[in-house]
Order: C-alpha cells, then sequence, then structure tokens
C-alpha cells in the first residue's frame, strides 16, 4: 500500500514534468503532496522496524514466535504505524504552511518535498526553527527505526553463524537478504542526503534529484519483485499459473 499510494502521489506530476514540460503546481497541492510524500515515507520506515522485528523474534525466539507474531499483532501495529504517522506529519506540514512565502516560487526538486519547500521562506529564523522541527522528527522516523534494525540484524547474524546445520543457515540468511538489501537502498541514501544538508554540503539538483529518486521509487519498484520471488507459495502459484497458460495456449494452437 504505501509503495502503491507513493507512486499515485509522486509519478505523475513527475511524467509530466519530463514529459511535457508541466512544471507548474497549485500551493495547495504542493503541501498536500508533501505531506503525503514524508508521511508514506515515514511509514514505509516503520513497517521495515516490523520486518526486521519479525525476523528477529522468528530467528533468536522461534517458540514464542507464533504466540507473539499473530495476525492480529500485526494488524495492529502496521494500523497504528499509519494512523499515527499521519497524524505527527499533520504537524509538521501545517508548521511549515506558517512561514511567510515571498515572490520565490520555484523548487529544484522533482517533487514538493520539506527541504524544498521551507527554503523558499522569507523569514530566516522561522525558517531555520520549522527545519529543525522538521529534522528532529526525521531523525526520529529514520534514526530509532534504522538503530533498531541494525542490532537486531546484527543479533541474528550471529545468531544464525552459530547454527551447525548448513543448510538452515543457508535458508536463514536468504530470508534476511532481500529485507538488508531493501533497507540499505532505503535508509543509506535518505540519511546521507539528510546529514548533507544540515551540515552545509551542496551538490547539484541533478545529483539531488537522483539521490532522492534512488531511496523514493526504486525501493517501491523493487519491493514487490523482491518480496513476490521471495515467498514460496507466491513463486509456486505463479509458475502453476504460467504453465497452464502454456499448455493451454499449446493445446489452442
Amino acid at each position: 500500500m504505501t509503495d502503491l499510494i507513493f507512486g499515485v502521489v509522486t509519478l505523475p506530476k513527475i511524467i509530466a514534468r519530463y514529459w511535457w514540460d508541466d512544471i507548474i503546481v497549485s500551493f495547495r497541492a504542493c503541501f498536500a503532496q508533501m505531506y503525503f510524500v514524508h508521511s508514506l515515507g515515514a511509514i514505509h520506515s516503520l513497517i521495515l522496524l516490523i520486518m526486521a522485528l519479525d525476523r528477529f523474534i522468528a530467528i533468536l525466539f522461534p517458540f514464542q514466535y507464533p504466540v507473539v507474531m499473530t495476525n492480529k499483532a500485526a494488524f495492529v501495529s502496521c494500523g497504528l504505524c499509519w494512523s499515527l504517522t499521519f497524524i505527527r506529519m499533520s504537524g509538521i506540514v501545517l508548521h511549515a504552511s506558517t512561514l511567510p512565502y515571498c515572490n520565490q516560487n520555484i523548487i529544484t526538486q522533482c517533487y514538493c518535498d520539506h527541504l524544498s519547500i521551507t527554503r523558499l521562506g522569507c523569514d530566516k529564523e522561522e525558517v531555520a526553527y520549522v527545519k529543525s522541527v522538521a529534522l528532529a522528527n526525521a531523525m526520529v522516523s529514520l534514526l530509532f527505526p534504522l538503530s533498531f534494525i541494525i542490532c537486531s540484524y546484527f543479533s541474528v547474524i550471529i545468531s544464525v553463524l552459530k547454527m551447525s546445520h548448513v543448510e538452515r543457515r543457508h535458508k536463514v540468511l536468504s530470508t534476511c537478504a532481500p529485507q538488508l538489501f531493501i533497507t540499505c537502498l532505503y535508509y543509506i541514501p535518505r540519511c546521507f542526503n539528510y546529514i548533507a544538508h544540515n551540515l552545509g554540503f551542496s551538490f547539484g539538483p541533478d545529483l539531488r534529484i537522483a539521490i532522492t529518486m534512488m531511496y523514493s521509487l526504486i525501493p517501491a519498484a523493487v519491493n514487490p519483485i523482491i518480496y513476490c520471488l521471495k515467498t514460496k507459495d507466491i513463486k509456486e502459484a505463479l509458475t502453476h499459473r504460467l504453465k497452464m497458460r502454456k499448455i493451454s495456449s499449446t493445446v489452442d494452437s
């Protein structure tokens, strides 16, 4: 859902910008897009945390796993991620909307985000305060889940290396590898972008947009492929469907 909604929110305007040179967006639409972009990014981060927690309990506490990680627990956890994040991000976006904006109305980004919008504010002190609040919120959204993910996977890897059964060790590592790949792809460019901006490092708009696309759209495109093909039931169902279609087309011909 996060991947699908993020694409719906951002891709139409990105395509219009680069294919038809449609560079205009209304002030309210820009803030609405910014709200969903940052909300969905924070939700994605928390979902990665839940997935890491799932692997952590499954590998280190396998007997408690069926009791702790029930469908109800997963539903409640994801529901809280969505609802609390949408409430929290509404405060960040409303805070940015209180800034006085001058005649500048051009952002060097392919969609509206907090960094690009708040740069257009007039009052430097007010802009600095809004940015500091947003940075603190971003660090909570990014660093808290990331810290837990790193610690959990570190514990998982140590536990796996202690396993004597080579086949089981390989199976566990193959299960965790896609999640580690997506986590790195999501967090490393995002953290680099935030840290570089707040430390005063500047780089060209093309590179900044490329970094943004790397952590925004690539994970959303790769997630369904990785998790579908790594899930045995889905893989078998797809293989069976393709075989049936092949047999049907052969009979028809």
